[in-house]
């Protein structure tokens, strides 16, 4: 939100809202919404260009028009990185130690071969796990052709000597000849039959997943475990295009016992039971949505009853659907969010990490931007950051995918970590949100986070 008026703000949002197709009355104008002092591109000096109960803790430019994508952090307190993708020549990945994340340290950076001849964006995501007692660190790249590896998809590095930089060494390359162009967005989850699997979005018309315990070991080439089809209840959505995933999050539900596979893509959003990696089956699709042919993030409330959707255009919000008829009538497809949260009706939310009650986004030009969904109808802003200092549409006209880029969470202290492709790294803590864990909230302990000791776990109270 910017220094408009209320009024005016709430006459933006709803027209958000009906290009979301939910209803105006959901706004509440009593929502305990925090003032907002500034707008993209004022200047504002640091202490002014946030909530008062979002504290900096830290910034640390990484340099270059564009240059940084998105953010990982590691869980464990005893081992305190950050991974930071870093895009466009020089293509590569910053290693940052935060044991005191008021003092950030870049510590190491890997920059690919021959940098100067690569084509395209290069990294974009990376996610880090846990196996047999060793830490890795995964990271996408989308290279085009007509300069070198347009075939090269991942690469992933063993991390687990870190903080000495000597110590990280390249155990693996992943390449997907089938589909040249890469992986833009990556996810590792822990299955309930034990596997470390990394979901890959593809330049086809699926999701590639690899058992990452053949990758380290040495047998890449045996490693594709699975291929997760984009639901042909898309296709309606084609205009003589190809359907595609964006993203997507995976998630152990206790009450089902299912392992389910969250998709953004084609014709919207779809959830899939993938217990069994090799018969995925489609429980719910999110299609006919006015506005949303292409869903991009897709995020669910840990007990997956309601979902935070994304798709990429200016003026977007990001919309909450309730899958109640999904998983009490058997209801096969859902077209209307219940709910519609916007930062600035005028922008666009990019990704987000769900810790109920709070969705924490990258809000691309509105910085880091927090807000709560206990009740879904009416999600309200509860803290927020200004991390980008540019001017509105710096790229050109309806083109707000500047600022920040990736957000992360770690749960054991609630340490806020966030990415900007113009400013860096920045460090936060939020007032109230000291740790993290779903038991706190009587919810499932689930979220992005993964169990790489034990894998997904029930408990008792579910």
């Amino acid at each position: 939100m910017d220094r408009f008026s209320w009024r005016l703000g709430l006459r933006g949002l709803a027209v958000a809202l009906s290009l979301a197709g939910a209803s105006v009355p959901a706004l509440a104008q009593t929502s305990p919404h925090p003032t907002m002092l500034g707008r993209p591109g004022d200047q504002l000096p640091p202490g002014q260009r946030g909530s008062s109960n979002l504290h900096l803790l830290s910034n640390l430019p990484l340099g270059g028009f564009l240059h940084v994508s998105d953010i990982e952090i590691e869980q464990e307190l005893s081992r305190p990185f950050v991974y930071i993708s870093k895009r466009f020549h020089p293509y590569g990945l910053d290693i940052l130690d935060i044991e005191d994340p008021t003092k950030p340290k870049l510590i190491h950076s890997w920059r690919i071969e021959n940098s100067e001849l690569h084509q395209g964006s290069g990294p974009l995501d990376g996610k880090s796990f846990k196996h047999d007692g060793r830490y890795y660190f995964v990271q996408s790249v989308q290279f085009q052709q007509g300069g070198p590896d347009s075939d090269l998809a991942a690469i992933v590095f063993d991390v687990t000597g870190l903080p000495d930089p000597t110590k990280v060494q390249e155990v693996a390359r992943i390449h997907a000849p089938d589909t040249p162009g890469g992986f833009h967005n990556i996810f590792m989850y822990k299955h309930s039959d034990g596997r470390p699997l990394l979901f890959t979005t593809t330049n086809g018309p699926h999701a590639n997943v690899y058992d990452m315990s053949l990758v380290v070991s040495g047998k890449v080439e045996e490693a594709l475990a699975a291929r997760i089809d984009v639901p042909q209840t898309a296709y309606w959505a084609l205009q003589g295009g190809q359907a595609s995933y964006h993203d997507f999050y995976v998630a152990y539900d206790p009450i089902s016992g299912q392992d389910r596979f969250w998709g953004g893509g084609t014709g919207g959003y779809f959830v899939l039971d993938i217990s069994n990696l090799e018969q995925a089956e489609l429980l719910v699709a999110l299609t006919g949505i006015a506005g949303v042919n292409q869903g991009h993030t897709f995020t669910p409330t840990p007990d997956g009853r309601y979902a935070v959707g994304e798709t990429e255009y200016q003026y977007a919000p990001l919309r909450v659907f309730d899958l109640t008829p999904a998983w009490e009538e058997g209801e096969p497809t859902i077209s209307r969010p219940v709910g519609a949260w916007t930062a600035n009706w005028k922008n666009l939310a990019h990704n987000h990490e769900m810790r109920w009650p709070y969705v924490f986004v990258s809000a691309y030009e509105d910085g880091l931007q927090i807000f709560n969904i206990m009740d879904p109808t009416d999600p309200y802003t509860v803290a927020y950051y200004d991390t980008y200092d540019g001017p509105h549409m710096a790229r050109g006209s309806n083109n707000v995918n500047m600022g920040a880029w990736g957000v992360d969470i770690r749960n054991e202290d609630g340490l806020i970590v966030v990415s900007d492709m113009m400013t860096g790294f920045w460090a936060f803590r939020m007032d109230g949100f000291s740790t993290w864990s779903g038991e706190q909230w009587g919810m499932p302990n689930v979220s992005s986070v993964q169990d790489w000791e034990n894998g997904p776990q029930v408990s008792d109270d579910l």
